[in-house]
């Protein structure tokens, strides 16, 4: 009986390993997509925490200013503010 010479196709070799590179740099931006949504979230749940902050900032600046509207503009006071007095303002000039 003969004996088969049997050789691997190059071409084959050429192509696994192709593959195989593929393969891997798929792999490797994967990783790469998955550090960035990590990265997202983390900032969004940052940004989240600033928006909370500034909600709470925004709050309590309403209430200042309805404060001040409540000293400074009371209800009963008319649209046009009096004048000031004397002892209202510093030494006059006159």
């Amino acid at each position: 009986m003969s004996t088969l010479n049997w050789r691997r196709d190059p071409g084959y070799e050429q192509l696994i390993q192709h593959y195989e590179l593929r393969r891997i740099q798929h792999e490797l931006r994967m990783k790469q997509l998955e550090n960035e949504i990590e990265r997202s979230k983390e900032r969004t749940k940052q940004i989240e925490k600033e928006i909370e902050q500034l909600d709470r900032d925004n709050a309590r600046l309403e209430s200042l200013l309805s404060c001040v509207d409540q000293h400074c503009f009371p209800p009963e006071s008319s649209s046009i503010p009096p004048l000031p007095t004397e002892s209202d303002c510093g030494p006059s000039l006159r």
